[in-house]
């Protein structure tokens, strides 16, 4: 199965939600039988090197996504060549525009566009409230909607 896609997701730290959307997007995306390039990275680097937090991690296991093996990292120029750059929030989006080329711009877009019930909104930081679930229930509505627009080649 060829890989047609290559998707970025992001957020502040690369350590609560875009390794989430990571590991939410590469398995919904397996198992409707889309061959997709994932990764994940942060706008900061406060993290890098880090796994994704504990707090994350126990609440994705609990869903059967395995986000173990993943180590945050900050966002780089070369970030410009994934087909489309998720970000979980504006000010993210926001970031991005200013982080990556000129070119890659019109391939950015809010996660949650991926899900017609959240479009234009954002996935909230869970840090330190620790609303990891209803993180996760997000991320699984738009991972869904996404892998669906990509499979018809949208």
């Amino acid at each position: 199965m060829p890989v047609t896609v290559s998707v970025l997701c992001v957020c502040l730290g690369n350590i609560c939600r875009s390794p989430t959307a990571e590991a939410v997007l590469r398995t919904r995306a397996e198992e409707a039988g889309l061959a997709l390039e994932v990764d994940s990275a942060g706008t900061g680097g406060w993290h890098v090197g880090h796994p994704p937090d504990r707090r994350a991690q126990a609440a994705a296991a609990a869903r059967g996504y395995d986000l173990s093996r993943q180590r945050a990292r900050q966002v780089v120029q070369g970030d410009g060549r994934f087909d489309l750059i998720l970000a979980m929030d504006d000010q993210n989006a926001a970031d991005l525009r200013r982080l990556l080329p000129p070119e890659a711009h019109d391939r950015i877009a809010l996660f949650l566009d991926g899900a017609p019930e959240t479009a234009g909104r954002s996935v909230p930081d869970p840090y330190y409230d620790d609303r990891f679930d209803h993180v996760l229930d997000l991320i699984e509505a738009a991972a869904d909607g996404w892998v669906a627009r990509l499979k018809a080649g949208r």
